[in-house]
C-alpha cells in the first residue's frame, strides 16, 4: 500500500492542526492505520492508531487529550487531529499500515508501511 501524507505546517503553540494521509493500491480497511513522528535528536515514537473498523483506537500518553486519530475508509483515508499543540510536539509526523498484530501492540516493529512524513513546527 501506498500512503502520502500532508498537512503539517507551521503553527504557534495552542494551535492546532490537521494531518491527514491518503493510501492507495490495497484494500485500505485490511489494514490497521497509525501514526509515528520523528523529533530531532530523538528516535521515532508511536503517536496514535487506529484499528480497521474504527473500534479500538491507542494514543501515546504525550498526546492523550489533545490529539484525535480517525479513518474514512471509504476515502482510504486517515487523519490526525492535532489540538493544544506544544513545542515538543515538533517533528516529521508519518503515517504507518500493517496487517500484523493488534492495534495495541502497532509499533516499529509491525509496521508493514510507511508513508513519507509531513514535517510539524511549532513555535513558541
Amino acid at each position: 500500500v501506498q500512503l502520502q501524507a500532508s498537512g503539517g505546517g507551521l503553527v504557534q503553540a495552542g494551535g492546532s492542526l490537521r494531518l491527514s494521509c491518503a493510501a492507495s493500491g490495497r484494500t485500505f480497511s485490511n489494514y490497521i492505520m497509525g501514526w509515528f513522528r520523528l523529533a530531532p535528536g530523538k528516535e521515532r515514537e508511536f503517536v496514535a492508531a487506529i484499528s480497521r473498523t474504527i473500534g479500538t483506537i491507542y494514543y501515546a500518553d504525550s498526546v492523550k487529550g489533545r490529539f484525535t486519530i480517525s479513518r474514512e475508509n471509504a476515502k482510504n483515508s486517515v487523519y490526525l487531529q492535532m489540538n493544544s499543540l506544544k513545542v515538543e510536539d515538533t517533528a516529521v509526523y508519518y503515517c504507518a499500515a500493517t496487517q500484523r498484530g493488534t492495534t495495541q501492540a502497532m509499533g516499529e516493529a509491525t509496521v508493514e508501511y510507511w508513508g513519507k512524513g509531513t514535517l510539524v513546527t511549532v513555535s513558541s
